[in-house]
């Protein structure tokens, strides 16, 4: 069905409604969810008239993703497909990175970053769609690029070339590799990740677990085109912006320095500073906005609107043309939902824009921004069970216009098969919390069990963080699904973070029990990253969940020997945000947060799907739960800390499903090539049923 939609776009430039008729889907599926169209990058041409945005899509029957970019008229019913968009580019958690589109200064071309036939270039394409090529041909993939303020230049960086990449990967193949505190131990040490599409050899960036390939520590090297001739030629330095911010300090603006946005037309500066007492907290907790009247300096004058005081400010942008700093609030309490204001930085007037039950930004980062004109704003809308459209909202009016809607059947389907609503409740110490519900809708007899992911839960809910646990389908197939937002901040202690997790799942339970809704006795928790730990730290505390799906590794000694290989950044990390030193150093503290030491205080089965690159750090914890029949571990190679392979992805959803309905529901799905894993889980279940528990030595 969406495949269908989208794919009528990419070779025809408009939506087909007699292909939306046949491919109406009967369910929300797994793979439905996964191949949702995402957009991204919305910028608005120089004249205000058009907006060029990206359309990104995964391909299971190919295992790669497809991405086109679209240029619009903001009266126009359809885009035109202008170009194609190569791989989209990850950083190396596996996220897609917001792609860079600059506009010509006539509005007649786009430019934009494009990883095609192994080779990453700036590409241009005519607004119009007639034409599409590379505009720099270097031998090492471009990091950057900007256009002069004419438009008649083009500047671009680059680092090593490809060749020299490969050649320093082969050396050290032949050579073997050195192992220091750059080497990414615990993965495959040759060409074993993914970077600029292909399989190469990574280290270390000084980011804790960040990688990057090799020589990318090369100095950028600077050149520029004369679009015109065609002629390249080394530059003199870097790209420089328009205009450069000044340090907020030097304007009298006080707080931690968080965002800055600088006009690019008259070169005033606009400032989001962290202010307020962090009372065990990692940041300051509460947000000051702050903007210069002149490009010159002076004093900067603050936003003491109502609107804007004590509110999660999260993106500023100026209008162009305007006295206008655009601000936008993402509201924690109503689901992670976005409104967006405008302060006019002389009169100090606040008036809002536009409200959302979801994001209302420029993409699946909450962070990101619309794209804007004078009078426009051209936005990415999506909520819990909305998924992803382009809108337009005029600035005056606030007045909304749906441009393009690649996933309209989709939306359908959700909002008559599993419409989402918001839940908020307070644990027992009276702190709030809010998450996306997704009522059962195969009713059997009594209230339905439950599945919970935690972490945030921002926009078209699919999966919760790293998209492995299809809550509509969960929901679909019997299984009420609720995704948790974690409350605003990062608590420093671990063990209080952790219980402020597990009291936002047993507050939930509580609320939904006690509406009979759901049955206690039937709640399966699932999370990724700081979920992950979450998820551990309530089977171990706990005897709220039946079973459980964990996407990464949590704390263990073993993480702590293959990590200690980076040294100081990585012991003081760990001191940090954890409270550890070495296992001998500090072992009570280790007792109180590893599995490790817990494996007697795990009663619920546990399914380990986690990725090549980090599997090995839970060996040590994962191990003997496998042995003794209490989890089940897979391992996808190639993959960073989320997946990204929509085969891998569709493979982890599917299974999920499978778990939590084995688990929770007694169900079995027939499919022969299923019936491995359920004699596993039906083993698995046998000996828990017999009481039988592990023990370990401390």
């Amino acid at each position: 069905m969406l495949k269908c939609i989208v794919w009528s776009l990419l070779m025809a430039g408009g939506l087909s409604a007699g292909c939306a008729s046949v491919c109406r889907a009967q369910e929300v599926s797994p793979r439905q969810l996964l191949e949702v169209a995402d957009i991204a990058s919305p910028t608005v041409s120089p004249d205000g008239r058009s907006v060029a945005y990206r359309v990104e899509q995964a391909s299971v029957a190919r295992n790669t993703y497809d991405t086109v970019w679209y240029v619009q008229g903001l009266g126009d019913p359809l885009p035109q497909r202008v170009a194609d968009g190569g791989v989209p580019l990850r950083d190396s958690a596996g996220q897609s990175l917001a792609p860079k589109v600059l506009w010509a200064p006539d509005s007649r071309w786009i430019y934009y970053r494009a990883l095609v036939d192994g080779r990453i270039v700036v590409w241009r394409a005519a607004a119009d769609g007639s034409r599409a090529e590379p505009v720099t041909h270097d031998a090492a993939d471009v990091r950057d690029f900007a256009l002069g303020k004419d438009g008649r230049v083009l500047k671009y960086s680059v680092g090593a070339t490809r060749a020299q990449v490969r050649d320093a990967e082969r050396s050290e193949y032949d050579e073997g590799i050195h192992i220091d505190a750059s080497v990414p131990i615990g993965q495959g040490l040759f060409r074993s990740g993914f970077v600029g599409g292909r399989m190469a050899t990574q280290r270390f960036s000084k980011v804790w677990f960040d990688r990057l390939p090799l020589l990318a520590d090369v100095p950028d090297r600077w050149y520029e085109i004369n679009l015109a001739t065609g002629a390249r030629r080394a530059a003199k330095g870097p790209a420089k912006p328009a205009a450069s911010a000044p340090a907020p300090s030097a304007s009298g603006v006080v707080g931690d320095p968080w965002k800055v946005a600088v006009d690019p037309a008259a070169g005033r500066t606009a400032w989001l500073t962290r202010v307020g007492d962090r009372k065990g907290q990692q940041q300051r907790p509460d947000i000051l906005l702050s903007a210069l009247l002149r490009a010159n300096g002076g004093r900067a004058v603050r936003c003491t609107a109502a609107a804007c005081t004590a509110k999660a400010i999260t993106a500023i942008q100026w209008r162009p043309e305007h006295d206008e700093v655009l601000f936008t609030i993402t509201d924690s309490r109503r689901g992670l939902a976005q409104s967006i204001f405008r302060w006019n930085v002389r009169t100090g007037e606040v008036l809002d824009v536009v409200s959302s039950p979801g994001l209302v930004n420029g993409g699946r980062d909450p962070a990101w921004n619309c794209g804007t004109s004078p009078r426009t704003l051209v936005c990415v809308t999506a909520a819990a069970d909305r998924p992803p459209r382009l809108e337009s909202v005029n600035l005056e009016s606030g007045e909304q216009h749906v441009l393009f809607d690649p996933n309209a059947r989709l939306a359908q389907d959700m909002a008559a098969a599993v419409p989402a609503r918001l839940l908020q409740w307070q644990d027992r110490q009276g702190r709030w919390f809010s998450g996306q519900f997704y009522p059962a809708q195969r009713k059997s007899r009594g209230p339905a069990p439950l599945f919970i992911t935690y972490y945030s839960c921002p926009g078209f809910v699919r999966g919760g963080v790293g998209d492995e646990w299809p809550l509509a389908s969960l929901a679909q197939a019997g299984i009420s699904s609720l995704c948790i937002n974690r409350r605003p901040g990062y608590t420093m202690d671990a063990v209080k973070r952790y219980g402020e997790g597990m009291a936002a799942a047993k507050g939930a339970v509580d609320l939904l029990a006690g509406k009979g809704e759901i049955d206690r006795t039937r709640v399966g928790m699932g999370g990724l990253s700081f979920g992950a730990e979450v998820t551990m730290w309530t089977i171990a505390h706990s005897d709220l969940l039946a079973a459980a799906s964990v996407a990464t590794p949590v704390l263990s000694p073993f993480y702590y020997v293959i990590g200690s290989i980076k040294g100081k950044d990585f012991r003081k990390g760990l001191r940090e945000l954890w409270g550890l030193g070495a296992p001998g150093e500090t072992p009570q503290r280790w007792r109180a947060l590893s599995p490790v030491f817990q494996l007697d205080r795990i009663h619920a089965p546990i399914l380990f799907q986690h990725a090549e690159q980090e599997y090995m750090y839970a060996l040590d914890y994962e191990i003997p739960l496998v042995r003794e029949q209490r989890a089940d571990l897979y391992v996808f190679p190639n993959e960073p800390h989320q997946k990204f392979q929509p085969r891998h992805k569709l493979a982890v959803y599917n299974r999920n499903l499978d778990w939590f309905r084995f688990w929770l529901q007694g169900y079995e799905d027939p499919d022969p090539a299923k019936a491995e894993q359920y004699t596993r889980w039906r083993a698995m279940r046998e000996k828990a049923g017999k009481g039988r528990g592990l023990t370990v030595q401390d």
